[in-house]
């Protein structure tokens, strides 16, 4: 077949290098005879198709041709037509020009008369006007038509100063100057009605300045009467302090506000924003108009605001946190509307410090709230205390640490209520509460440091409290309480709450003031539980030295019987002791102990001054004596010194090594003070043995025991006329049975 898309090749029918004799040859070789007609007979209709079509493009072309020569020749006739009618048209024009003149030049002396008589009509009008003026001025001011008469007098005023000189038109002048006398009296009486409105003031203003009286004279007059308006609102808002306080908010806004924004806006009106030429001959009466009006708005609002201040705190006084913030949110966005007006002070700045002034006076409201309900818990706590005698679990109250609970647990609570409530100056659909200046002072200043961190130092300052010296008669267990209750302060509660604060208010974000920090507190807390703890124990180490104290100084030592039972003050010390541990117990943890030897509980030898050298006092003389005594004393020197009033810890068995020391120093300095005969140093030495038996293990190291119990023996020994001791066995046989 041939290849019709090359247009170079000559076997293309289509192409131009087609090749007649090559495409019948290159047919007729590769073409059988039914292919060969079948191309001839396509051949045959596509020449009949062509035929035709090129026929309908001859005819078609053909019709537009005749068409295009008809249009041209109807053209040619019709601008033929128009040239005919124009000059027809220029013939017409050149006659009318030559009518109109000659009209002209007929007419030309009436026109002048008539000209005439048209000036003269208008003068005795004029005249007629100025006749009737007086008459007409006095019938509108008859009848109120105040704006008609000035309008009328403005009309003729032209033409009274230019011929005023004459004499006809002297009497009219005279007599228009006193109607407009009374006129501009009557207008300047609205000021003093007080059932006048500030749309009829206005209307009087504008009447009186196009009277061309003096602006500034008006200002005063105008401001003078709106002042004893705006006082009367002023003083019913004062009457009404008793009033709910959204009620008096919206009176304020409605009544005072609403007057004043009026007032603002007449004279802006009036004064400021529409200058006439007579304003304009004086250079400073716009700067004169404004200072007047500025004065004036400001000792208003300063009233007003003095007023609104001194509701919100009766409010504050009896009323809910959530009216007080809607009352001062309603409050705030009425100062808008006096803000658009007066633009040369922003009120809700003032408006926003009255709401920060009330949320930091509510912020002290409940700190003192949150103290007085600290204080009645402590109270209560301490009526339990004083009601029952808290040792273990006492069947007739709650346990140190139900109390402890309860008043950690009511504290919390409280705070975090409090908290909740003061969220609500912070809703977001509040106005003042979006401004920055606000938020960050009322969040940062009065919840967080002035609330939240000031109720911290309040409660390690009622804390403290209780170790000064006048309180003697504070239960031992409250300062226990107290003390573990700074500790558990210490541990969670301040950095909890600190945290809760923080993450509700947003305080301490982007602050520019000083942000108290957790560990200040809790290092603050954890001071006053020491002082606490050591308070206590010098409260119950003062209970076991009286009963020492008592039992070694009421005593005739020098006469006493031979001993043959422990002392009942002895045994009272061991109760007392176990008690105090076991009050201590419910507390506090046990603690780390020292270890002990085996023979702890058996110890049958007399106490000595130290463990290595334990001089046999019954077998030797005076002068062995005094070796012994300078051998102890040389061994003091080297010893570990111990502090009697040394800080405890937080542990029971520290608690009680401090008490234990305190007592036990007492009995040593006693016994220095008595003199003791053989029977009074063997009683001494059963009471040690005693107390030696028992005393270890309420403390973290025995040996410390070991040693005063020593010092107390050492010093009788050496306050001893006779000193002999108890054999060990008759001593164990003693305490055994006692």
């Amino acid at each position: 077949m041939v290849d019709f898309e090359d247009i170079d090749n000559p076997y293309n029918i289509n192409g131009p290098n087609f090749c007649p004799e090559m495409y019948v040859q290159k047919l007729l070789k590769g073409s059988s005879l039914k292919q060969v007609m079948d191309k001839e007979a396509d051949i045959v209709r596509d020449t009949q198709s062509l035929h035709s079509d090129m026929q309908t493009l001859v005819y078609e072309n053909y019709n537009k041709f005749i068409s295009a020569t008809d249009t041209v020749k109807k053209m040619k006739s019709d601008f033929r037509v128009m040239e005919d009618e124009m000059e027809q048209l220029a013939a017409n024009m050149e006659e009318i020009t030559k009518s109109s003149q000659q009209i002209s030049s007929t007419l030309q002396d009436t026109r002048q008369k008539f000209t005439k008589l048209l000036g003269v009509h208008s003068l005795l009008k004029r005249l007629q006007f100025l006749f009737k003026l007086p008459a007409k001025l006095s019938a509108r001011i008859k009848e109120e038509q105040y704006a008609q008469a000035v309008q009328d007098y403005l009309h003729a005023q032209r033409v009274l100063e230019r011929y005023g000189n004459m004499a006809s038109f002297q009497g009219i002048q005279k007599d228009c100057e006193m109607i407009l006398g009374d006129l501009k009296q009557r207008l300047r009486d609205q000021f003093k009605n007080k059932e006048a409105s500030a749309k009829d003031l206005a209307k009087a203003v504008d009447l009186l300045l196009q009277l061309s009286e003096p602006a500034d004279q008006l200002c005063a007059e105008f401001l003078a009467h709106a002042e004893t308006r705006l006082e009367e609102q002023l003083g019913l808002l004062e009457n009404f302090q008793e009033q709910d306080l959204l009620e008096f908010v919206d009176m304020g806004s409605k009544g005072f506000l609403s007057d004043l924004c009026l007032v603002v806006a007449s004279y802006n009106d009036m004064f400021v924003n529409r200058l006439t030429p007579e304003m304009h001959s004086s250079d400073d009466f716009e700067t004169l108009a404004t200072g007047q009006l500025s004065k004036f708005v400001m000792e208003r609002m300063e009233k007003y605001f003095a007023l609104v201040s001194s509701r919100v705190e009766k409010q504050q006084d009896v009323g809910e946190t959530l009216i007080l913030v809607r009352a001062l949110d309603r409050f705030q966005r009425r100062l808008q509307a006096i803000n658009t007006l007066f633009q040369h002070t922003d009120f809700t700045l003032t408006g926003t410090n009255i709401a920060l002034k009330a949320g930091r006076r509510q912020c002290k409201i409940h700190l003192q709230a949150l103290k007085g309900h600290f204080w009645e818990a402590l109270t209560r706590v301490r009526q339990t205390l004083a009601a029952t005698k808290v040792a273990g679990q006492d069947k007739d109250g709650p346990s140190l640490q139900e109390l402890l609970t309860s008043l950690v647990l009511a504290t919390r609570v409280k705070v975090k209520n409090v908290l909740q409530d003061l969220l609500v100056f912070l809703q977001p659909d509040l106005m003042f509460a979006l401004k920055p200046m606000f938020r960050e002072a009322f969040c940062m200043d009065g919840v967080r440091e002035g609330l939240v961190v000031g109720f911290m130092h309040h409660l390690t300052a009622t804390a403290r409290s209780f170790c000064a010296p006048g309180h003697h008669s504070v239960p031992p267990a409250l300062l226990l309480l107290l003390s573990k209750m700074c500790l558990d302060f210490e541990s969670t509660c301040v950095k909890e709450l600190l945290s809760h604060t923080d993450d509700c208010f947003d305080a301490g974000a982007g602050s520019s003031s000083a942000v108290t920090a957790p560990n200040e507190l809790c290092t603050n807390m954890r001071a006053a539980a020491q002082d606490l703890l050591n308070h206590y124990v010098r409260m119950q180490g003062l209970i076991v030295s009286q009963m020492l104290r008592k039992s070694v100084e009421t005593r005739d030592w020098l006469h006493t019987i031979e001993p043959r039972t422990v002392r009942a003050v002895m045994k009272r010390v061991v109760e007392d002791v176990a008690a105090m541990d076991a009050q201590v117990g419910l507390l506090y943890e046990e603690g780390q102990r020292a270890e002990r030897s085996s023979d702890s509980s058996r110890r049958t030898h007399s106490m000595s001054v130290s463990r290595q050298f334990r001089p046999n006092w019954s077998t030797y003389a005076s002068s062995q004596l005094d070796q012994s005594a300078i051998a102890t004393n040389i061994h003091k020197l080297f010893s570990e010194r111990i502090e009697i009033f040394s800080s405890v810890g937080f542990s029971k068995v520290s608690i009680l090594t401090g008490i234990i020391k305190i007592g036990l120093k007492t009995f040593i300095e006693c016994v220095r003070l008595r003199t003791f005969s053989r029977f009074g140093l063997q009683q001494i030495q059963v009471d040690t043995h005693y107390l030696q038996l028992y005393l270890w293990r309420f403390v973290a190291d025995e040996n410390l025991v070991l040693f005063l119990l020593d010092e107390v023996l050492t010093s009788t020994v050496h306050r001893c006329l006779d000193p002999v001791l108890m054999e060990p066995s008759v001593m164990d046989i003693i305490c055994e049975r006692g």
